[in-house]
């Protein structure tokens, strides 16, 4: 047997045994499901920016409540199952970061409060706020070469 018919064969197989993702549909939920989540801290921002709150502190607020929900849902096993119809809608940076943090302190409950959740909570993000602190270090520095004028010695 010729292993160019083996392969093609193969392929065969898997072409009809994979499932074809409707990509469209994908694309649209991953859109309206962004959107909301993104207007949900629109609509937070407005409401602090309403109270005369300064436009730093009502990112803050916005960034915390918008972590906290979806810490919760996570908790709820439900931004899962948001996850999984929505795809990368959901994966806004923030929200998405959080349920990557509580996820696996999620796994690992079973083992108990300190070790589990508390030992597991960061075996994603761990990674991922090394390279950000490494990351703002080193842009850090590259800023303080090139703007050597705007320090000041005293």
């Amino acid at each position: 047997m010729n292993p160019t018919e083996t392969k093609k064969d193969y392929q065969n197989y898997v072409d009809k045994k994979s499932p074809n993702s409707p990509i469209l549909k994908n694309c649209f939920n991953a859109f309206w499901v962004g959107g909301l989540i993104c207007t949900i801290g629109q609509i937070i921002l407005n409401i602090c920016k309403e109270r005369d709150l300064s436009i730093e502190t009502s990112g803050t607020i916005v960034s915390i409540l918008l972590i906290g929900i979806s810490a919760f849902l996570t908790g709820l096993n439900l931004f899962n199952k948001i996850g999984k119809f929505a795809g990368a809608g959901s994966l806004i940076p923030i929200t998405g970061f959080a349920n990557s943090i509580v996820s696996p302190a999620m796994e690992y409950k079973s083992e108990g409060y300190v070790m589990g959740v508390g030992g597991k909570m960061f075996t994603v993000a761990g990674p991922v706020l090394v390279f950000g602190i490494s990351a703002s270090i080193l842009v850090g520095i590259i800023y303080l070469i090139f703007n050597t004028q705007s320090i000041t010695l005293v």
